[in-house]
């Protein structure tokens, strides 16, 4: 930057014309946006010293410095790499627009330093790359670990051999407990006693079969009652008389 430059920046801050729209500070709702007053009888129309000036072509700033930024340069606003072509980094600053992203605005930045811009609105690209990290890093542990899981839950999920083994692994013991009292009644020994007892029950139940065997089956008739057979009853007949009184014989 010139001192020329430099002299009619001064200028310019020493005019120093700041114009705000009449009755400002009475209403809330209005703001120091300047309105030109159009009341019959309004004194800021009216010029009065105490009202606030009019703008007039004395309060402009000098044609040279008009619209520069006070670092000396003409600010041009971009949001992409290509809008860099044809802006000359002598005369022309930077400022990077609050649509691009984090992700794009560090390349952006990169990328007009690199070519010898000055960035208006540069942020500090260190302090900003170690967040979404950690947070990238945060993510992907919690997503690993939904993955194991989700993986460690099918593995826990029994199929249908699993069940089958587990009804015989309960059968098993079942069985083995019906087993095992009936080898502790084997096992002990048996006295001379309990044998003599056993071997004189199996001595009389054939005795008791032979009696059974001597008694005659009733389908089948002996020879005393083909002997004597029993008399037959002779029916008893009945005479009518002449009267029809019945009488005996």
């Amino acid at each position: 930057m010139t001192t020329e430059i430099k002299r009619l920046i001064q200028v310019r801050v020493d005019k120093g014309a700041v114009f705000k729209r009449d009755g400002y500070g009475k209403k809330r709702q209005l703001s120091d946006s300047w309105r030109k007053p159009r009341g019959q009888h309004n004194k800021q129309r009216e010029q009065k010293k105490a009202k606030g000036a009019l703008p007039k072509p004395g309060f402009g700033s000098p044609i040279a410095v008009r619209g520069m930024h006070p670092s000396g340069f003409f600010e041009v606003l971009i949001s992409s790499v290509k809008e860099l072509e044809g802006i000359d980094p002598k005369t022309h600053a930077v400022r990077i627009g609050a649509t691009v992203g984090d992700r794009r605005r560090v390349g952006l930045q990169e990328t007009a330093l690199g070519a010898g811009f000055k960035v208006l609105n540069a942020r500090a690209a260190s302090i900003k790359e170690t967040k979404p990290k950690k947070i990238d890093a945060e993510r992907f542990s919690a997503e690993q670990k939904k993955k194991e899981e989700k993986s460690s839950s099918k593995s826990m999920i029994p199929a249908a051999p699993v069940k089958k083994d587990t009804k015989k692994a309960k059968e098993t013991p079942k069985a083995e407990e019906k087993k095992a009292p009936a080898k502790t009644v084997k096992t002990p020994a048996k006295s001379k006693s309990d044998k003599a007892e056993k071997t004189s029950e199996k001595t009389k139940t054939p005795a008791k079969t032979d009696k059974k065997s001597v008694k005659p089956k009733t389908g089948t008739p002996t020879k005393s009652a083909e002997a004597k057979p029993k008399a037959v009853p002779k029916p008893k007949t009945t005479k009518k008389t002449q009267s029809g009184v019945k009488k005996n014989e």
